[in-house]
């Protein structure tokens, strides 16, 4: 595992501005943040089984992460937090917009949901370890790639689980993800900026650097008959799991 004391900057003042923008509509699920909205349930699908996998938590259980900790990184307006929560977790999400966290604050509260939300950095903060720790749509936004993994990695607790995902830089990615989507407004304008996207490839090593093992990363595709689900094609969107590197002896 890295030091804890990992401070370099990985926000992007553009970014953060870009998506505090988008805060008040952010629950509204044919809003800005639909796509958003659309992953959810399939990459909760993937969590769910990545976690009772981890800790051999009976499938059949409402509340696989009740008396474990869970931290959402780049939480936006809680649309992870709150599914976390409500599956037993204590819940921690932190975004890089001030915004985004007030709204997040003030849907949880409506939904009778505890979850603790900070602003800013998350380096600079001291917020201990955690069980469960997820980055989902992010590590493409942030200005110092390294730095962030080294920052997830120093958050989870030994014998914790990290999920990440996000887009891969390939041809199709750059066409359908950044032109075509952002083309007919299925993302906002903005968004994507295809050239900070990072392979599975890329992000295996950041995550070995880090004192990671990543898991075989899964992809989410689309088809007209099945739309949004998980599948062996990584070409648009990837998620994947990793976890402390069991020490030699």
């Amino acid at each position: 595992m890295v030091d804890a004391t990992v401070t370099n900057e990985t926000i992007r003042p553009s970014e953060a501005a870009h998506f505090g923008a988008l805060a008040q509509d952010w629950w509204d699920p044919e809003g800005s943040s639909a796509m958003l909205h659309k992953l959810g349930p399939v990459r909760l699908a993937y969590i769910r089984e990545a976690i009772d996998l981890q800790w051999g938590g009976n499938p059949e259980s409402a509340r696989p992460l009740a008396g474990k900790s869970a931290l959402d990184v780049g939480c936006g307006a809680g649309l992870l937090c709150e599914p976390l929560a409500r599956l037993g977790a204590a819940v921690t999400g932190v975004d890089a917009a001030a915004e985004n966290v007030a709204a997040a604050s003030t849907h949880a509260q409506g939904s009778g949901l505890d979850i603790r939300y900070l602003t800013g950095e998350l380096g600079a903060r001291g917020l201990g370890q955690f069980d469960l720790v997820t980055a989902m749509e992010v590590i493409e936004h942030v200005a110092d790639k390294p730095a962030f993994i080294a920052q997830l990695s120093a958050r989870l607790a030994p014998g914790g689980l990290l999920i990440l995902s996000t887009p891969n830089r390939t041809a199709r990615s750059r066409l359908l993800l950044v032109e075509a989507a952002e083309a007919v407004g299925m993302i906002p304008r903005g968004t994507h900026h295809w050239e900070d996207f990072i392979t599975p490839e890329e992000l295996a090593q950041l995550l070995q650097e880090a004192g990671l093992e990543a898991g075989e990363p899964q992809g989410i595709g689309f088809s007209p008959l099945k739309g949004l689900h998980l599948s062996g094609d990584l070409a648009l969107n990837y998620i994947v799991c990793a976890r402390a590197m069991t020490a030699l002896t």
